[in-house]
């Protein structure tokens, strides 16, 4: 498996990040790289939000992603569906810490961990799409910057408050 990170210091307290992440079909309003993303399944009676999944458009390219740890406000996981069959599996992590200097400002960490088989030519092509999926990674976190500077004075959803 191989693994990358990025990680973004934002100016905003950390229930605020949390907030705009755990609106999860919304991405598409503040990730430049997402055309259009909705919900595929229905809200659980109880809440639960683990297995819950969204569609994901990104120009020609449709995504599947399902939530596998859903920890507020500090934790959330989904993989990715619908990547080339090599890809055995691939999952992207947010963490979100409070900075330890203080102040609002969160500490964010998107990983991704990108699984195609255990031989060499297999960890090359992990490799290869983890440099991409990095690459996806910085444009999400930008975005998130922005949307969280733009909605400064605004509630998570971009509502004036």
């Amino acid at each position: 498996m191989i693994s990358t990170e990025r990680t973004r210091t934002i100016p905003a307290r950390q229930s605020r990040v949390w907030d705009v992440l755990a609106d999860f079909d919304r991405l598409a309003v503040w990730a430049d790289n997402a055309d259009h993303t909705c919900w595929l399944d229905e809200p659980a009676d109880d809440g639960r939000m683990v297995g819950r999944a969204r569609r994901v458009q990104a120009g020609r390219v449709v995504l599947v992603e399902t939530i596998t740890v859903w920890e507020p406000p500090d934790r959330l996981a989904y993989d990715l569906g619908g990547l080339p069959p090599v890809v055995k599996s691939a999952v992207n992590e947010w963490r979100l810490d409070a900075d330890p200097a203080g102040g609002d400002r969160t500490i964010v960490t998107l990983a991704t961990h990108v699984d195609c088989g255990p031989r060499p030519p297999q960890q090359l092509v992990a490799r290869l799409v983890g440099n991409r999926l990095a690459k996806a990674s910085d444009v999400m976190l930008a975005g998130l910057a922005d949307h969280l500077a733009a909605t400064h004075t605004s509630d998570s959803k971009g509502t004036p408050t």
